[in-house]
């Protein structure tokens, strides 16, 4: 016979803290502490596996769990000496949910349940308190007529409201026993009117009404939506706990409380929390009542702090605190009650807490001797770091949500609405702060995007354009935001009936994708001495290099401050941007023929030249990879009939000509057409340029007395080896001349990125040619799966949704199917060069579970976007904690 309930408390504890799957992580820490001698009211957990199977029958229970019940309730009855249902000595009991991982405020509770029109009169004789009897019954009839019955809460504060204004009263403490009797005759009204029944008065009916209640919250939409953020599979089911009831609103002497174990926002070693004297649970964190301070340390005037009214039971609290830190060995979130002066412990759980506040608990403990250093670097989600880095919205403030898009690269950002590039630039010229919004941004916009604060596009992804290149700025972007309308002539947006206009001032939180109207405050990010500390740690046991994808020296200076260990894909194509350099690009591409392509190039090696000297300078020793010029040449003509004008005058042709031109050029699908190495081979003086200006740089770095640079030329695009072998030899041929003409030989190296399945399948060939290999994992994912990244946001999160996709492949590697390509292609290119340099570029080399996937591969590196390079760096440690140094210590 299967097991469904399991007791706990008076001696009697069938679980343990190991036991969450099964009890949840209620179940199993009530359990956990009353087997360490806390005081626990007895009482049971249904496990989760009754949840699942009570989806998978049709909402319906085991055969045998209602004997199961009956006999765990029984015990129960026996430990405090109340019967369920007693008209003189009536058990009453909470019913509480209890998942595997905490989700606060997601699902459903009923308090005082088993009270009906007998047993409050029991009640009131057992407390000899009137008052405080019919209190209680009509706590108990709003929260079962709620969470049970479906009738809207409202219906219940507008009774309590009107009875509290004939008395001529304010709060709730005011009223009298006759009173409540009032409130509950019309809240059994309101349920019989609303239900078309009378309240249940049966005892055993309202507890399967309530566990039922609680397994169905499992799955209503705040739950799902929860569990979708958090990535919390909807198969783990909830655990139902049910526990005798003791109440903190009998009076003076009574009270209940919400307390941490440490200051949840800072992480500081204080105890941090709330209570209210004669009250329930919910009084708390209802916010009906103003909670006052635990610790008269904490008290302002007019507070009194429940050190000075209850100081017997606070002196328990002070000494439970010290004994479930030390037991769990991390911040606990406390739940408890005091009834006439004796507290009762009703819940821990590991304490939510903001970024900082995790750091510098998982620090404190370390040196404190309650964890050690790796168990610190584990307690930490690298993807939390964010929060440190960027600005975020001030939790406090009010706002007013206009839409929401995609998180595509995290802090918040607020200013005036403009629809250009160039006014972006020309505005924040002026110190303006400003917010670019775009159907789509392209390589054209990167002026604007690097000149606003935030960037909102209504198409893409997560790995779109706009996302992409955000992330690498460091500016806050939502991106894919489709439920707003985006009109470029009327110069306005609007979502929802509402319209703003250019200049009007939006918020974005780029952490959540939410679009906000107006300017939310926000809190600027501090890197604490715990930061550093952690980040040293984490340092000390990973086995990957962290490199930065960069292109400016902006870029790479906060790389090099955020720790970066080189530079993992500089993407020359984003230098050809600028303003002083789009002119030779644009004439490079019109020339008619090799001569006047290779004048115009001549005109843009200066410009590479410097771009490569600087930032060797500021990487100064450390690895730089340049990839040649990848995208297709197309994408550097302007679109528009008057962008084309202006720049047909500019280099002294017509619009016809440079029409025809774009036409030659126009690709069906450019994304696999004339882009990458089959440019080099086309037009080899695109990268004999690059190569060239590549040396030149290295050796003016080495003339100023600057460490040597080894840069690593990266040839995109590759599929075969015959492609690798030709564009290698255009480089080598350049480092050869520029030797000869210099009298310095800079030390290189050429590698290829893996980002077709053609040359991964034939890694061991052109690994012959290569001395590393840079898996480019945007592009090998969307030619692996035949997806474009930015029209993939469309229908991909319909795909995770349903369960086709475990997550979206853009934003954590594929790997089944991806990362089978990957890990094919390492082997393959180790076996036939054992020494093969083997990292990862794409958007991937910051996600913390594609990183630990390269761990197991045995990746050498990873790059990512500056600002994602403390995530990478403690992602990367846990990865290698998590491998055969798993069980190490500190």
């Amino acid at each position: 016979m299967t097991k469904w309930v399991y007791s706990f408390g008076a001696g009697h504890n069938e679980g343990s803290a190991s036991m969450r799957d099964l009890l949840g992580g209620k179940g199993a820490n009530l359990a956990e502490m009353a087997s360490i001698g806390l005081p626990v009211p007895p009482g049971f957990t249904i496990t989760t596996e009754v949840c699942t199977a009570f989806y998978a029958g049709g909402r319906n229970y085991p055969a045998d769990l209602d004997g199961q019940v009956r006999a765990a309730l029984a015990g129960v009855e026996r430990a405090v000496g109340l019967s369920f249902g007693d008209a003189a000595a009536p058990l009453l009991v909470s019913v509480r949910s209890g998942a595997r991982v905490s989700m606060p405020g997601m699902m459903d509770t009923v308090l005082n349940l088993g009270l009906n029109d007998t047993t409050v009169a029991g009640l009131a004789a057992a407390s000899g308190d009137d008052r405080f009897a019919w209190d209680s019954y009509r706590r108990f009839i709003q929260m079962y007529g709620s969470v049970v019955l479906g009738v809207d809460h409202h219906r219940f504060e507008e009774i309590i409201e009107s009875v509290k204004l004939d008395r001529g009263v304010i709060e709730d403490t005011a009223l009298t026993a006759a009173d409540w009797q009032l409130v509950v005759e019309g809240y059994k009204e309101t349920v019989a009117g609303e239900t078309g029944k009378p309240f249940p008065m049966d005892p055993w009916e309202q507890l399967w009404g309530a566990i039922g209640a609680v397994f169905g919250s499992w799955m209503n939409p705040r739950a799902n939506t929860y569990r979708k953020l958090h990535e919390i599979p909807a198969d783990w089911g909830t655990a139902v706990n049910v526990q005798a009831m003791v109440f903190g609103n009998m009076g003076d002497d009574c009270a209940t409380g919400v307390c941490f174990t440490r200051d949840p926002s800072t992480g500081e070693n204080v105890f941090y929390g709330e209570y209210l004297i004669n009250a329930q649970g919910e009084d708390v964190v209802a916010g009906i009542r103003t909670p006052q301070p635990l610790s008269g340390a904490r008290a302002k005037p007019g507070e009194t702090s429940m050190e000075a009214a209850l100081p017997g039971a606070y002196r328990e609290l002070l000494a439970v605190r010290a004994t479930l830190e030390k037991h769990y060995r991390d911040m606990q979130d406390i739940e408890f009650t005091v009834q006439r002066n004796k507290l009762y412990m009703l819940q821990t759980r590991n304490g939510k807490r903001t970024a900082a506040a995790a750091l510098r608990v998982a620090v404190e403990m370390a040196q404190e001797g309650l964890i050690d250093r790796d168990e610190a670097i584990r307690r930490v989600a690298p993807a939390s770091l964010d929060q440190l880095l960027h600005p975020t919205l001030d939790p406090q403030a009010k706002r007013t949500q206009m839409a929401r898009g995609l998180p595509a690269s995290p802090g918040a950002a607020a200013g005036a609405i403009v629809f250009s590039a160039d006014e972006a630039e020309a505005r924040a010229a002026k110190g303006e702060a400003v917010i670019l919004v775009r159907i789509e941004t392209s390589p054209e916009d990167i002026h604007g995007m690097h000149a606003a604060k935030g960037i909102l596009t209504t198409r893409g992804g997560m790995t779109s354009h706009a996302a992409v290149v955000a992330r690498g700025m460091g500016r806050p972007c939502v991106a894919g935001a489709g439920g707003i309308a985006v009109d470029y002539g009327a110069q306005t947006i609007s979502a929802g009936g509402r319209i703003l206009r250019a200049g009007d001032t939006i918020t974005l939180d780029g952490a959540t994708g939410e679009v906000f109207v107006g300017h939310v405050p926000m809190v600027e990010p501090s890197l604490s001495g715990d930061f550093a500390t952690l980040m040293g740690w984490a340092d000390a046991v990973r086995r990957l290099k962290v490199r930065a994808n960069a292109e400016t020296p902006l870029d790479a200076e906060t790389a090099r401050k955020f720790g970066a260990e080189g530079i993992g894909l500089c993407r020359t194509e984003h230098m050809f941007f600028d303003p002083e350099r789009i002119g030779a690009v644009r004439q490079m591409i019109m020339a008619e023929d090799e001569a006047g392509r290779r004048a115009a190039l001549a005109r843009l090696l200066p410009f590479q030249r410097d771009d490569f000297r600087d930032l060797f300078r500021i990487m100064s020793g450390l690895p730089v990879t340049i990839r040649l010029l990848d995208p297709p040449l197309h994408e550097f003509l302007p679109h528009g009939e008057s962008e084309l004008a202006e720049v047909a005058q500019a280099l002294g042709t017509d619009v016809a000509t440079m029409s025809r031109r774009a036409a030659d050029l126009a690709e069906a699908n450019p994304m696999l057409g004339h882009r990458g190495c089959r440019l080099g081979i086309s037009y080899p003086e695109i990268y004999e340029m690059q190569a060239r200006a590549i040396f030149e740089g290295a050796i003016e770095v080495v003339r100023g007395g600057g460490k040597a640079p080894v840069p690593e030329i990266m040839i995109p695009l590759v599929g075969t080896r015959r492609e690798l072998e030709i564009t290698r030899a255009q480089v080598v041929s350049q480092a050869e001349a520029v030797a000869r003409e210099t009298g310095i030989a800079i030390e290189y190296t050429i590698g290829t990125m893996i980002e077709l399945p053609r040359a991964a399948l034939t890694a061991d060939a052109i690994a012959g040619v290569a001395d590393f290999f840079s898996f480019g994992t945007n592009d090998l994912t969307q030619t692996t799966f035949g997806l474009s990244r930015d029209d993939a946001g469309k229908f991909l999160p319909a795909y995770v949704e349903a369960g086709i996709l475990p997550r979206d492949p853009f934003v954590s590697i594929d790997v089944e199917g991806v990362g089978a390509l990957v890990r094919l292609a390492a082997e393959k290119g180790r076996a036939t060069k054992p020494a093969l340099k083997l990292g990862i570029c794409g958007e991937h080399g910051g996600d913390p579970q594609s990183i630990a996937f390269c761990e197991s591969v045995g990746l050498d590196y990873v790059s990512c976007s500056p600002y994602r390079v403390p995530v990478a760096r403690l992602a990367a440690a846990q990865a290698a904690l998590r491998g055969p140094a798993g069980d190490r210590t500190a």
